[in-house]
């Protein structure tokens, strides 16, 4: 499969109870290209309410997607790829839990993020010899949403505003919702996810991940971390 853009993940296990209703919720099963049929959850519409973030599939991201710099290849991306994840050491954490950012819904690890910061950080600048510059609309696209100065250098520096010290890890369940839904939404995942959630969390791998033409995200590899 040609992909048009790379990105670097946390992709959870699929043999998970909590990782496959997560993927359910979301319609698409990004280890297996395939979508899912959503759960039926009475008063909502899963398919709408997680329009936005299903083609991304349940994940949080690490690396943003980037296009290959010139001169650059999928190959040696993989090898980079396998590279960083010998150095690196698994990452525990107390457990999941859901929260409110702004106006979506996500999981949000836990317990001491030192070490989980310090990982994403890694893939962020070790890997970016791969990324292609973003394009000065991309930029201004991002600066639309307005931008502290921290996140202003990182986009400049790294093609992203919210890496490094404005890193937030978060495994995203819904598009942007309206604030009379988030209420309803919130419940049916504490009743449905929440008792599947595992703690402690691990991460034990990074997942590179490659956008179809369609624009959605497929699991090319796991690389265990193994530092």
């Amino acid at each position: 499969m040609t992909f048009t853009r790379y990105a670097i993940y946390y992709a959870p296990p699929a043999e998970a109870a909590w990782s496959r209703f997560a993927a359910s919720w979301l319609g698409w099963d990004m280890e297996a290209g395939l979508d899912l049929s959503h759960p039926q959850v009475h008063g909502l519409d899963v398919a709408a309410i997680t329009d936005v973030p299903r083609k991304y599939g349940l994940h949080a991201t690490l690396k943003p997607p980037m296009r290959l710099a010139e001169g650059q290849t999928r190959s040696a991306l993989e090898d980079a790829c396998a590279a960083l994840a010998a150095t690196q050491k698994p990452v525990t954490l107390d457990g999941l839990q859901l929260a409110r950012l702004g106006r979506f819904l996500a999981l949000r690890p836990a317990g001491d993020e030192t070490a989980l910061m310090a990982l994403a950080a890694a893939c962020v600048t070790e890997l970016d010899p791969f990324r292609a510059p973003a394009s000065e609309a991309a930029l201004e696209r991002r600066r639309g949403a307005g931008l502290n100065p921290e996140q202003e250098a990182n986009l400049s520096r790294w093609g992203y505003p919210y890496v490094l010290g404005q890193f937030r890890f978060h495994i995203t369940l819904t598009g942007k919702l309206p604030k009379l839904q988030l209420p309803a939404v919130q419940d049916a995942l504490n009743t449905h996810l929440l008792p599947l959630l595992p703690a402690p969390f691990a991460i034990r791998d990074l997942a590179l991940m490659g956008e179809a033409p369609d624009g959605r995200f497929h699991l090319i590899h796991r690389y265990a971390l193994s530092g």
